[in-house]
């Protein structure tokens, strides 16, 4: 149990283009996990993000899944989880999110909060978690500091405290100073790249400063960096923790300046692993009992194996190699010979895993997203929900011989929660559900990349879907039959009305008031 405080679970949450996938490279770069940003992968390929591993991610430039990476730095194993900045992929995001313990924002210096930040921040504080703010490409043109922090304290309600703060933006850039540690961190080579030039001053009034900055650069480093301690609240560990305040950093992920500070933030500042919300009760790191809940369903990872791998959030207890778990879906206990820890693709055994810690279990389908892993199978995790599609299509095979591997491979990315899949009671075609229009074409290049079925898609008679539910049998089976024709079959078998808009959904509801219409539903 003394390894719990030296767990730091994190995702890193951010507008598309917002800096993000560079950003977790050169946490990865600092951390001592790889040695070149952008590692060569293989012979003459172009170097590329390691956490982007998809054909179609490296193709877009995207991350279009959330991929873990763990590594160590002075006595401290962080698990980052990196997730889709893109809200078609919100969903996979939404249910990553549930599996930490506190997060960084990274917030384009020219750009401000974007749409997509602001809703991951608003998932985050549905669960209270802490937020360290990053505020990237100040090497380029920007808005003005103050402009930045101060949207940041009015649009998202929290508290900001700047803990460094850059001499200049865009071509006046000179560097970023540490408020709180005194600190110069100067740039350097022809790129002006940080390359650890760091001068220690006694303070802002330090004469050597009048040496090494430009007179215009120095004076508005001095006049904006004592309004901002003026202005702005003191650092408070509890109130970040409470996720009422975000210390604030300033840098560039390209040219590596802040990522030091970051990590270093990360260590000292971001909780260790936290109770985690349950039925009956709340689970308590410091448990015994070994328990944890699986957030992702990854297949393929491994195209030459077929592989499934399950990703699970280590919650309580002390997890060895070989133990036996016991998940909610079907109730029978899996020996776990193989835990793996995550280097994006790249992977080991782990002997044994603390609370805080994500390890991936291979397995043949019997593991789902929102299943509950448990030695005594007493407890559920909750708040890893379904979203009900707001995008649906007929899958058209073009060979119909294939039909059976592609009713597997549909299968296997709904079990991911990426897709939904959907049999109509009437009539053959499969109906696939998506949250975002670009899943479906990953959907689609994914189909031909690792299952070697070419597919199109059709357009469907129906605009969305809710689950539907009763609380007599008889109330849900007489509204089943007089609808049968917009109706249908999840993955799992629960009923489900197909609508052909969101009025026809109000307007059936109301019809039948005794009929709940649900447009997320846990596991």
């Amino acid at each position: 149990m003394n390894q719990i405080p030296d767990r730091r679970t994190f995702a890193i949450i951010s507008h598309p283009d917002a800096g993000k996938t560079t950003l977790t490279e050169k946490l990865l770069l600092f951390g001592g996990a790889i040695h070149l940003a952008g590692e060569v992968k293989a012979r003459g390929q172009a170097r590329r993000a390691r956490s982007d591993w998809m054909k179609i991610e490296q193709q877009r430039g995207i991350s279009v899944t959330s991929s873990v990476m763990t590594f160590e730095r002075e006595g401290i194993t962080f698990n980052l989880l990196d997730t889709p900045g893109h809200e078609d992929f919100s969903e996979d995001t939404y249910r990553t999110l549930t599996a930490v313990d506190s997060a960084v924002m990274v917030i384009d210096v020219a750009k401000g909060i974007e749409s997509q930040t602001r809703k991951l921040f608003e998932v985050c504080r549905l669960r209270s978690v802490p937020i360290i703010t990053f505020v990237n490409k100040v090497d380029r043109e920007g808005r003005e500091n103050f402009e930045t922090l101060d949207e940041i304290a009015d649009l998202l309600a929290l508290d900001v405290t700047p803990m460094t703060w850059p001499v200049g933006l865009g071509g006046q850039f000179e560097g970023v100073y540490d408020l709180v540690g005194n600190r110069l961190l100067l740039p350097e080579g022809p790129s002006r790249e940080f390359q650890g030039k760091v001068i220690q001053t006694s303070g802002l009034d330090d004469p050597q400063l009048d040496e090494i900055l430009s007179a215009q650069g120095l004076a508005k480093l001095r006049e904006d960096a004592e309004l901002a301690m003026a202005g702005y609240a003191p650092f408070d560990v509890e109130a970040y923790r409470n996720g009422d305040l975000t210390p604030v950093y300033f840098g560039s992920a390209l040219k590596q300046f802040g990522v030091d500070a970051l990590i270093g933030a990360l260590a000292e500042h971001a909780p260790p692993p936290r109770p985690q919300p349950a039925e009956p009760a709340p689970v308590d790191p410091m448990n015994d009992e070994v328990t944890g809940f699986i957030f992702k369903v990854q297949a393929n990872m491994d195209p030459n194996h077929r592989d499934r791998i399950a990703f699970m959030r280590l919650c309580s207890g002390t997890f060895k190699r070989g133990m036996k778990l016991t998940p909610t879906g079907h109730g029978k206990p899996v020996a776990i010979h193989s835990p793996i820890l995550f280097f994006a693709q790249d992977r080991e055994l782990a002997e044994e895993a603390f609370p805080g810690d994500i390890i991936g279990i291979p397995n043949h389908g019997t593991l789902r997203v929102g299943d509950t892993m448990s030695e005594k199978a007493q407890v559920r995790f909750t708040g890893l929900p379904n979203f009900a599609p707001e995008i649906l299509r007929r899958v058209a095979l073009k060979d119909p011989t294939k039909t059976k591997q592609l009713r597997k491979a549909l299968d296997d990315m709904a079990e991911e929660g990426v897709t939904q899949v959907f049999y109509p009671e009437i009539g053959a075609n499969i109906v696939i559900g998506v949250v975002g229009q670009l899943q479906l074409e990953v959907l689609i290049s994914r189909l031909e990349a690792e299952y070697k079925v070419a597919a199109g898609l059709e357009m469907a008679p129906y605009e969305t879907a809710r689950w539907v539910s009763a609380a007599d049998p008889k109330t849900l089976k007489d509204f089943t039959d007089i609808n049968r024709s917009a109706m249908a079959k999840d993955r799992d078998g629960n009923p489900v009305f197909m609508a052909k808009s969101a009025w026809e959904v109000g307007y059936v509801a109301e019809r039948y008031p005794d009929v709940k219409f649900a447009a997320t539903r846990e596991r």
